[in-house]
C-alpha cells in the first residue's frame, strides 16, 4: 500500500486534542502539514497558542501513534511560521464543539472580529438561546471562557476566536 498525505493524516485523526477529547489534532488544525526527506515522515504542527500546555502531550501522542502504524522513521516539527487560528477548525469539529456543550469559534475571518472590549452575543449550545451573559473570559482553559445561559440555566464553554 503506497504511503500518502492522506493515509497519514488519516491516522493522525486517530489522535484527541488532550484538552478537547471529541477533536483530534488535525480537525483543530493543528497538524499543519505533512512531508518526506527520502523515507523520514515528517509532521509539522503549530500549537493553538505558545503557552499551549498541551503541545508536549500532543507531539508526543502524534510520535507514538505513528510508531504503532509502522513509520518508526520519523520528525514533529513544531511550526511558528504562521500563528494557529480558530479558523483552521473545521466546520465538522465546530458541530462536535457545540455538541460536546462547547460554544465554538463565532468568527471565521480576521476582518469583522471582535475587539476584546466588546460585548459578544454567544448562542448556547445547548438550547440555541442568545439569552447569555459571559461569567469569565477564562474557562477551563485560556483558550476558552465561560458562560452562562439565562434561558435553559446551563453554564458553558466558548472557544474563544482567535
Amino acid at each position: 500500500m503506497q504511503i500518502t498525505e492522506d493515509r497519514i493524516l488519516d491516522h493522525l485523526k486517530e489522535v484527541e486534542d488532550p484538552e478537547i477529547p471529541v477533536l483530534n489534532v488535525v480537525e483543530m488544525g493543528i497538524v499543519r502539514s505533512v512531508e518526506w526527506d527520502d523515507d523520514k515522515v515528517i509532521v509539522s504542527i503549530t500549537p493553538t497558542y505558545s503557552g499551549c500546555p498541551a503541545m508536549n502531550a500532543i507531539e508526543q501522542a502524534i510520535r507514538l501513534k505513528l510508531v504503532e502504524k509502522g513509520f518508526t522513521n520519523h520528525k514533529v516539527r513544531t511550526d511558528y511560521t504562521q500563528a494557529w487560528t480558530s479558523d483552521w477548525i473545521t466546520d465538522e469539529a465546530r458541530e462536535k464543539l457545540r455538541n460536546y456543550g462547547i460554544a465554538p469559534p463565532d468568527e471565521r475571518s480576521i476582518e469583522g472580529r471582535f475587539t476584546e472590549l466588546e460585548e459578544k452575543v454567544i448562542a448556547c449550545p445547548y438550547c440555541n438561546s442568545i439569552d447569555t451573559r459571559l461569567e469569565s473570559k477564562f474557562g477551563s482553559t485560556a483558550c476558552k471562557a465561560q458562560y452562562f445561559c439565562d434561558e435553559c440555566r446551563q453554564p458553558f464553554e466558548h472557544f474563544k476566536c482567535i
